[in-house]
């Protein structure tokens, strides 16, 4: 390893980077860490004004930026999203699955049209997105996809299963993707957070929050910054090497929850939303 080759492991000048749900929360984070790193930026989210904030604030950090209304369930404006930003940059490198929906229903009381509205977002959304702009990334040399996973793919997750069904879809997808991608030179990796602390989760009760807190090794939720780290590693040169691999950037939260010895201390008590 020589000192130029260093320099630019995590170097994403001239790369095109798509993030979903990529205003606020952890997608907000990835976008700035991926302008940080030198990327032209596309967000995606469903309210034109928090695009055109959030583009705006981007382009202030010194990187071209693009907004993009975009309805994940929506498989037309899935297809808009991508002809935008091939207009505008003329490629795409990077995709982020980030955007989600934490529709909540226990499983006796399921709706056809909340089990649509929820996999459509978490799910099918992510899958035909990744689809829509294959043809570009088969171009890029450099391509990736990173899809944002949840704890709650891997641990027994009442109440909030509508959620957790999608996310253990996606890893399953993550998984089959990045084998049927590999002949093209495209890497396919996800990144499971534990509790981040985000509107999803400050939505709930402050005693709810400590409890979510609590379930980390950790002890504490993560700041969205801390997200960062991982998706350029997954996404930029420096994990050229790493694909269909899922990594856990919980404090701790899947090995304790596993734990049985650990988790007794949960029975009883309402189930940990993660």
């Amino acid at each position: 390893m020589n000192q130029e080759t260093f320099s630019t492991l995590f170097d994403m000048t001239g790369r095109v980077v798509i993030v979903t749900g990529g205003t606020r929360g952890i997608g907000r984070a990835l976008a700035e860490g991926y302008a940080c790193a030198g990327a032209t930026v596309v967000v995606a989210s469903r309210k034109p004004a928090s695009c055109a904030e959030t583009e705006a604030h981007l382009r202030s950090m010194g990187v071209d930026a693009l907004g993009v209304a975009t309805h994940l369930g929506d498989l037309d404006a899935l297809r808009n999203l991508v002809d935008r930003t091939v207009d505008a940059f003329g490629r795409i490198d990077v995709v982020v699955n980030n955007a989600a929906t934490a529709l909540a229903q226990p499983i006796a009381d399921y709706t056809p049209e909340a089990w649509e509205k929820s996999l459509d977002v978490n799910l099918r959304g992510p899958v035909f997105l990744t689809a829509a702009a294959l043809p570009h990334l088969k171009e890029s040399g450099h391509a990736a996809v990173l899809n944002i996973l949840s704890g709650a793919a891997f641990m027994f997750s009442p109440n909030i299963s509508l959620y957790a069904t999608g996310k253990a879809g996606l890893l399953a997808h993550t998984r089959s993707a990045a084998a049927e991608f590999a002949p093209f030179g495209i890497r396919v990796n996800a990144l499971a957070p534990g509790t981040v602390d985000t509107d999803m989760v400050r939505s709930n009760s402050p005693e709810r929050q400590e409890m979510m807190s609590q379930l980390m090794l950790l002890k504490r939720m993560a700041s969205p910054d801390e997200i960062v780290g991982p998706a350029l590693l997954l996404t930029s040169d420096a994990g050229s090497f790493i694909t269909g691999q899922t990594r856990l950037v919980g404090g701790g939260m899947v090995p304790h929850c596993w734990d049985a010895q650990r988790c007794a201390g949960h029975r009883g008590r309402e189930p940990p939303v993660c």
